[in-house]
């Protein structure tokens, strides 16, 4: 059993019981973001949570350990066509040096860490279109001299 395995059996559970994503964090106690990569494969979920999401979801007792095994982070495209996805690699593209350095001129040479990392998904109403609000907030890492 692959991590590709158990994520096709976790969408499949969940859309047969109709469950949100913010439903199934708010079992396994995370966030809504983590859960789905979680659930994805792209990070390892602490064995509390696997046992969780396998009863939650009634999935074979051997997707525990799937969903603990660290993960191998790579994804098929360079530059994925979905367009929401998209979307997201046009933002970096567009923002992406400007963020950079204003993360240099507040903290100095160094990066954001996607490791010591949160991530938030909002819908925020507005009266000309509701917004999506994407939250991030990650440790700044320096770099160090030796």
């Amino acid at each position: 059993m692959t991590k590709d395995d158990v994520a096709a059996m976790v969408l499949a559970a969940k859309k047969k019981s109709g469950m949100t994503w913010e439903g199934l964090a708010e079992t396994l106690g995370m966030s809504p973001v983590w859960t789905h990569a979680a659930c994805m494969g792209m990070v390892s979920m602490p064995e509390e949570q696997a046992r969780t999401l396998v009863r939650t979801c009634d999935l074979p007792e051997e997707a525990v350990s799937v969903l603990a095994e660290c993960p191998t982070k790579t994804w098929d495209q360079t530059v994925p066509t979905d367009p929401c996805i998209y979307r997201l690699y046009e933002i970096m593209g567009v923002y992406g040096a400007s963020m950079k350095a204003l993360i240099h001129e507040k903290f100095g040479d160094g990066i954001m860490s996607a490791i010591d990392f949160e991530m938030y998904v909002n819908r925020k109403q507005d009266p000309k279109g509701d917004r999506v609000e994407v939250v991030m907030s990650g440790k700044f890492l320096p770099y160090r001299t030796w």
